[in-house]
């Protein structure tokens, strides 16, 4: 069960609360470059990101914030803009007030800030811009970036116990005590509760998961789930996975975002289709179509099945955008294709619609089923494009 948190508007999309998980996504453009950005803020949002955070980290980029979020808008694209500031925030917001005001939300680290006195009056400044545009603020704490100060203090007290904690449950301790304290300062600068959201990433996932049981005891804000340089490929897709999952099983998190390494010239999408597929899973939110398929072994040498499970998730995947506004719930269907008669119809009843296709030895033939009871049996050379057939009948018959 989720954990009750408190609602935060961000534009159009709301996080926390009832409200389901928010999906989340990144840029890897340079921000000056509009119409490379808004080409990637679209196109992110096309592939089913909610949120698109953007780095606003020079005056280029403060500049540009404007326009991007007006090109947007032109392309009927109002996916909200989130600023991504480290170091300088307080001054490119400030100074460019059209870009405090393009902006739906503001992600600031504390430990990038500054130092004593210096990081209180940057922080106040940020805080104060956040207030006065009306704008919601994630407090993202990173372990790569913890404030050193703070770690230092605790790392010292620790010290003086008699029986010392491990240094790494100090640290752990001081990214959920950075995250608070300074979520409690903003609220007494006027910040509002609801306009807040907390983050503590890091790139361990144990560790990821540990610190965000503790954080989630001790508040009720939003909280946004992330395992940071999570890396590239199945090593970066598991890693993610691992942690996320087990934390939403727990009830924790009300927005995400999978921070993959994309591999040269790889589309930025690769991580929202890896944020879908982990709610999906957990069967938290449906996006699109399942395939059940097979994995194939000793009963299966032909690859029949792998091609069709393939084209068949493929098609399902591509039409959803057309489906989505003709068809509601249709993101909830189930199809199976299986490869031999040892689990097919057992699986394919199971579906929505399935269809079992002869193994080795077997009869060739292909019965399919629909909300468990067989309808038509296929065989021949066109069976891919029947069974397409079949689904696309269902879809009309089922979710018009």
């Amino acid at each position: 069960m989720k954990k009750q948190t408190t609602q935060v508007n961000v534009g159009n999309v709301l996080i926390g609360g009832n409200n389901p998980i928010v999906i989340q996504s990144m840029t890897n453009t340079d921000t000056a470059d509009v119409i490379a950005t808004v080409k990637q803020c679209a196109e992110l949002s096309r592939a089913g990101s909610e949120l698109v955070r953007i780095t606003v980290n020079t005056e280029e980029a403060a500049q540009a914030v404007p326009k991007i979020r007006t090109q947007l808008e032109k392309m009927n694209c109002n996916i909200p803009l989130v600023g991504d500031f480290h170091f300088n925030g307080h001054k490119l917001l400030s100074k460019y007030p059209d870009c405090a005001q393009a902006l739906e939300k503001y992600r600031i680290n504390p430990g990038n800030i500054g130092r004593g006195h210096s990081r209180d009056d940057k922080f106040s400044q940020l805080i104060d811009i956040a207030v006065q545009n009306n704008k919601a603020v994630r407090i993202g704490v990173n372990w790569g970036s913890l404030d050193q100060e703070l770690m230092a203090r605790m790392m010292d007290k620790n010290n003086q116990l008699t029986d010392p904690r491990e240094p790494v449950d100090v640290m752990h301790d001081a990214l959920i005590t950075s995250a608070l304290d300074s979520a409690r300062s903003a609220e007494q600068q006027g910040l509002a509760h609801n306009k807040i959201i907390l983050s503590c990433k890091m790139s361990g996932v144990q560790d990821l998961i540990k610190v965000y049981k503790e954080l989630s005891k001790r508040c009720d804000y939003a909280l946004h789930l992330g395992l940071t340089e999570a890396g590239m490929g199945s090593k970066g897709i598991v890693a993610s996975t691992s942690a996320l999952a087990i934390l939403l099983q727990y009830g924790i998190g009300d927005t995400i975002r999978i921070s993959l390494t994309p591999e040269p010239g790889e589309s930025r999408t690769k991580e929202v289709q890896v944020a879908q597929e982990i709610l999906q899973s957990l069967n938290l939110r449906a996006f699109t179509p399942t395939v059940i398929a097979c994995p194939g072994c000793g009963r299966t040498s032909s690859d029949t099945f792998q091609h069709l499970a393939k084209d068949i998730q493929h098609y399902l995947k591509e039409s959803m955008p057309a489906w989505r506004i003709q068809y509601a719930g249709v993101e909830n269907l189930n199809v199976a294709i299986m490869g031999c008669v040892v689990n097919g119809p057992g699986e394919s009843k199971h579906a929505n619609i399935g269809i079992s296709l002869p193994g080795n030895g077997e009869k060739p033939v292909a019965p399919v089923y629909e909300d468990g009871i067989k309808t038509v049996t296929l065989k021949g050379k066109n069976i891919a494009q029947e069974f397409q057939l079949i689904i696309n009948n269902y879809i009309k018959s089922h979710y018009s």
